[in-house]
């Protein structure tokens, strides 16, 4: 396989991620053979679900829209992905020119690309981390440099929360997050779960399970939980097409979406 030049040596291009699987059900060209090896098995399962995922994209512009009009003008997006179109820096800017945003991922691939993607721009960067390690994220010196903790960050967990298994305790994750932002600040989340009608959504997580990664399935009781740290805004926790949807965004049947999503304010 011939590698990219924004590849480096220690990438593995043998193993599918999900952040290059992800982009390939988004039709984005940021992946490889494996990935849409990966991809096209799970599909075969589970039909409907680039439906979900363009869902849970949309669902992303509309949350950071909502953010940024409530003031917020700093994003953390942990487990970011490869930012094709309509990511976190493309709809913030397109609101307020002057927000900072800082994209955490595991994935080196992901990171390469958010950071050629990003250029030079000194209010957005890249940094290559996992999410489940708060303390090296926020103590990051691109973290550290984009941000300012003084003031509100609106903190994204978007589809990301359920490759965290229980025994990382995802719950503790997000509050040691939250806890390190001021009031006025807003956790973004999306989260899958078998909960809803989508077909073969158990199949389909099993295939991510033996191809991809670990996948954790929650309830919406389980996701509600792990928004204890914010007061949750109107409508709640709901499937994706129903929080706020704009135009285009609606669906007859939103249990097919078998993902929650939700957006909260830290009070004080």
């Amino acid at each position: 396989m011939e590698r990219p030049s924004w590849v480096g040596p220690d990438i593995d291009l043998s193993r599918p991620s999900p952040a290059r699987v992800y982009d390939v059900h988004l039709g984005g060209a940021h992946n490889f053979q494996v990935d849409r090896e990966a991809a096209q098995r799970i599909v075969e399962v589970m039909p409907g679900l680039p439906r979900i995922l363009r869902a849970n994209r949309a669902f992303l512009r509309r949350a950071v829209r909502y953010l940024v009009g409530q003031g917020v003008t700093q994003f953390l997006d942990l487990g970011s992905g490869i930012p094709t179109a309509g990511n976190v820096h493309e709809v913030a800017w397109s609101a307020d020119p002057g927000c900072r945003i800082v994209y955490v991922d595991v994935d080196p691939v992901a990171v390469a690309h958010s950071r050629a993607i990003l250029g030079e721009h000194d209010n957005a960067t890249a940094v290559h981390a996992d999410l489940r390690r708060p303390r090296e994220v926020l103590a990051h010196p691109e973290t550290v440099r984009t941000l300012d903790f003084t003031r509100p960050v609106g903190v994204l967990m978007f589809a990301v929360l359920h490759f965290v298994p229980d025994s990382d305790k995802p719950a503790e994750i997000v509050q040691e997050y939250l806890d390190a932002t001021a009031p006025g600040s807003y956790l973004a989340l999306s989260h899958a779960s078998l909960e809803g009608e989508a077909d073969r959504a158990e199949e389909a997580t099993e295939q991510f399970r033996n191809r991809v990664t670990d996948f954790s399935m929650r309830t919406r009781a389980e996701i509600a939980d792990l928004l204890a740290g914010v007061e949750v805004v109107d409508p709640g926790v709901v499937y994706l097409t129903e929080w706020r949807p704009e135009p285009g965004d609606e669906d007859p049947d939103p249990k097919q979406m078998s993902t929650f999503a939700a957006v909260g304010r830290k009070a004080g």
